[in-house]
């Protein structure tokens, strides 16, 4: 069974942008601050081009080693950015670009990575999708069973 540790308190966030995401990053570092969670910008924080798996990296294995609760990164389209993290083991990202997203992303598929596209969305869209992804709790049920599935192929194993 998955914990929903917003329920239980204030989270620690990884947080991470490439060059497209600065902005938005250090927006959301300030408003989840204010909110009373606590963060761990681990870039970048300039304009200067940047590969983003190595943000990704950074994010999910804070995430993935439990050191934080839940990551958020930050790109262009947010698509390569998801596709890089959802490689790293223990890791469900999820691109979210709408309340729906987020209520999919969380509610169904319990992801811990969220995924922001600077290019697409506004820097106060951002803002309320991180705020209700980090509120949604996980529903469980049939949902929990098809992240096992997703475990099992995560694992190189058949599904049953």
């Amino acid at each position: 069974m998955t914990i929903d540790m917003a329920a239980h308190g204030k989270l620690h966030i990884a947080i991470a942008a490439d060059h497209n995401g600065v902005a938005m990053k250090s927006r959301l570092i300030e408003f989840l601050s204010g909110l009373g969670h606590s963060l761990d910008d681990l870039g970048t924080n300039g304009p200067e081009v940047v590969d983003y798996p190595y943000l990704c990296l950074a994010v999910c294995r804070e995430v993935a080693a439990g050191r934080a609760d839940r990551g958020i990164v930050i790109g262009g389209s947010g698509l390569g950015e998801t596709i890089a993290c959802n490689k790293i083991h223990g890791i469900r990202a999820g691109l979210c670009r709408t309340a729906f997203d987020v209520e999919i992303s969380r509610g169904n598929n319990d992801s811990n990575v969220l995924v922001l596209a600077a290019k697409v969305i506004s820097n106060k869209l951002s803002e309320e999708l991180a705020q209700a992804w980090l509120t949604l709790p996980f529903k469980g049920g049939v949902h929990q069973q098809r992240l096992e599935q997703i475990a099992r192929l995560e694992q190189g194993q058949e599904l049953l």
